[in-house]
């Protein structure tokens, strides 16, 4: 039986999966591509890319793109316990964040923010996307598909990821997936993988009717 939004709550246990809707995002407008986050210093922000990230091949550093928006609060949503089962532990918990496809990306922008604020690490978070690719991903993969997946190779970073290339992207403890569009059936097709590269929580961005579906929640 599908379920109705409730108060929602970012956390992680052993219990078996399970889906606390948040509230629904609405549309916002764009956000601008974000900046590299250094990964070795508190954050104030949102992380930054790996020591990786921070040249291309032969030393250059690489060009910083604009600013990122300053993370927000989210009411409703409560944020993960810093401390959870890795990827090998048991069957992850799920979290459905209800929100149109022009809003899922925002929806899973607020979702990592909550999860590096509660103290969740950088390297912890795989982020899948249906749709336009997020602003950090584009901006990466300017740079070449090698030096890209060196970033995710190195594991030190939140990772940004479309959803077709799943099979290419390794596990790890948090997976935040975005239904925000993209070709018919992207979301049924990449979202059971999601769900299994997910170690301790999957917190799912989309329409509730839709991810019910392919989830056969109830769960």
């Amino acid at each position: 039986m599908p379920l109705t939004p409730e108060e929602p709550q970012i956390h992680e246990s052993a219990q078996g999966p399970r889906v606390t809707p948040a509230a629904s995002r609405t549309a916002q407008t764009p956000r601008p591509v974000p900046g590299p986050r250094p990964a070795a210093v508190p954050r104030p922000g949102r992380p930054g890319p790996s020591p990786a990230a921070a040249s291309r091949a032969g030393g250059a550093p690489r060009p910083a793109p604009p600013a990122q928006r300053a993370p927000q609060a989210t009411p409703g949503l409560v944020p993960a316990t810093p401390t959870a089962p890795s990827v090998s532990a048991a069957v992850p918990q799920i979290q459905l964040i209800p929100a149109s496809a022009e809003g899922a990306l925002d929806a899973a922008e607020e979702a990592v923010d909550l999860l590096l604020d509660s103290g969740r690490a950088p390297g912890d978070i795989l982020v899948l996307t249906t749709g336009d690719p997020h602003p950090w991903a584009a901006h990466e993969l300017s740079f070449g598909e090698a030096a890209y997946w060196a970033l995710h190779d190195a594991g030190d970073d939140v990772f940004y990821a479309d959803a077709a290339q799943f099979k290419r992207a390794a596990g790890r403890p948090v997976v935040v997936f975005a239904a925000n569009g993209g070709p018919a059936g992207a979301t049924a097709a990449a979202l059971p993988a999601a769900l299994a590269r997910a170690g301790a929580l999957l917190i799912v961005c989309g329409d509730p009717q839709q991810i019910n579906s392919v989830l056969g929640t109830g769960v």
